[in-house]
């Protein structure tokens, strides 16, 4: 398992570093000039040229790659003071540290992609499974058809209703708004709960169904046969011997959609206004801040591959063939 873990590790780091080189020559090659973006409106030509020093955009382009890699790992001095590892750069309009701004942006997309997977985990892959088991009854039918419902919003058309209906006219909750749960966890729950379950709402949908023909498709297989041919019960052989063979298509989906659920997280906090990752790489964007840019896009990028790795590990533990590949 150890030597499984070290592989996905090492080839986790080797692929970021080949997207932090390609982000660099990326926005390198980019026709905006770094100087130009970060010295603004009315910029004289001296303050131009000191800016394009401090930013050492004067050094060869091999110089500034190695700069800019290293700094991530050992730090960079800026004018605006010493950048500590990891240094992604110093944002050109709000002058702070790139990973100062994403980590203070972070707990509200955590807050959406954990709560959200979760929710979809358990209501999901819950109802799914009870469906199977059930199948045929009246319980399975309305599981089927709600998926089926569900999967076919989307966020930027469910958020608003939601937001008129629950917040707007009835007032029945409070506006969604990120609180820090070491502050007040109540309100951290209450804040985030709309903009969670509406992000849930759609991956829900297809763990239903997904779980659901996996569970099915388990308790035809020969040896779960044979176990209820022996007379176990079939609560017995559901958890026994059919539930975790179903969890391996289950898993193996889980790191593509909690990766893709970054995406995701962009227009939901532009729907619920809330203050994130996903916003923050839009607002660099717009404002053509490419260190901002380019701080996102790496902290995508190291996130998903960190939820790569534990959801190699997590289908390994399930499925001891893929430890021994």
């Amino acid at each position: 398992m150890f030597q499984f873990i070290l592989r996905r590790t090492v080839g986790a780091l080797v692929t970021l570093f080949l997207i932090g080189a390609a982000t660099f020559f990326l926005f390198v090659a980019a026709p905006s000039d770094y100087a130009s973006l970060a010295c603004g409106k009315d910029c004289s030509p001296q303050r131009l040229a000191d800016i394009r020093e401090a930013l050492g955009l004067n050094l060869p382009i091999a110089q500034q790659f190695w700069d800019f890699m290293s700094g991530i790992v050992t730090g960079r001095d800026f004018p605006q003071g010493h950048c500590s590892a990891p240094c992604l750069g110093v944002s050109f309009n709000q002058g702070d540290m790139v990973w100062s701004t994403i980590m203070d942006r972070f707990p509200t997309t955590l807050t959406l992609t954990a709560g959200g997977a979760v929710v979809f985990l358990v209501v999901g892959v819950g109802a799914g499974m009870i469906a199977a088991y059930r199948r045929g009854s009246l319980l399975d039918k309305v599981a089927t058809g709600a998926s089926m419902v569900l999967s076919s919003f989307q966020i930027y058309f469910l958020g608003p209703i939601v937001l008129w209906i629950l917040v707007y006219s009835t007032g029945l909750m409070e506006s969604p708004k990120y609180v820090p749960i070491t502050e007040d966890p109540w309100g951290w729950f209450i804040g985030m709960l709309l903009p969670v379950l509406v992000m849930a709402t759609i991956f829900t949908a297809q763990y239903t169904r997904m779980a659901r023909s996996s569970m099915i498709e388990q308790l035809a297989e020969e040896h779960v046969r044979t176990a209820r041919a022996k007379g176990m019960s079939k609560p017995y052989v559901f958890f026994r011997y059919a539930w975790r063979g179903s969890l391996i298509p289950i898993v193996t989906v889980l790191g593509i959609d909690i990766s893709s659920m970054l995406g995701g997280a962009v227009v939901t906090e532009i729907t619920f206004s809330l203050q994130g990752v996903g916003r923050l790489a839009v607002q660099g964007a717009q404002t053509k801040d490419l260190p901002l840019t380019m701080g996102v896009m790496l902290f995508g990028a190291f996130f998903i591959l960190i939820i790569n790795i534990l959801t190699d590990i997590a289908y390994a533990l399930i499925d001891p063939r893929v430890r021994l590949s």
